[in-house]
């Protein structure tokens, strides 16, 4: 299948996609502050920028879309027809940069939490999942 745009019609396209202030990553915030979590955005100085970060329970949470991480057994994470050793390479990239993130965070002592696009089907669950962020302790597993 040929692309119905031209090369730098499609630039223009990609280039809009945002990588903060997402759908997905607007309702997380929305249902953390309404728990009566206070945070932080984007903190550049820690390791892939989390997109939210609890500093008072050392927690950083990144919130992904099932597509683009490849959320395991999710049926968002299919694999294109087309260009199958492009969409692959680059995928498999994201799932390798997304682990090596989460290993430097909890070796700084940070606690990593991944609320997958999803899960905001079901907030409910999603709530009862992040209301643990509080009352957990802790331990750093090296």
């Amino acid at each position: 299948m040929t692309d119905i745009f031209t090369k730098s019609k499609r630039s223009e396209v990609m280039s809009r996609i945002k990588n903060r202030n997402t759908r997905p990553e607007l309702a997380v915030r929305s249902l953390l502050h309404r728990m009566g979590y206070r945070f932080r955005l984007h903190r550049t100085d820690l390791p892939g920028k989390p997109d939210i970060v609890l500093a008072r329970y050392k927690t950083a949470i990144f919130v992904h879309g099932c597509f683009w991480h490849r959320h395991k057994d999710c049926r968002f994470a299919y694999t294109p027809k087309s260009r199958v050793d492009f969409w692959l390479k680059k995928l498999e990239s994201n799932v390798t940069r997304d682990q090596l993130v989460k290993v430097d965070l909890v070796r700084l002592g940070w606690r990593v939490i991944t609320v997958w696009e999803c899960e905001l089907r079901e907030p409910v669950q999603l709530a009862y999942r992040l209301k643990e962020i509080g009352s957990l302790l802790y331990v750093n597993i090296e």
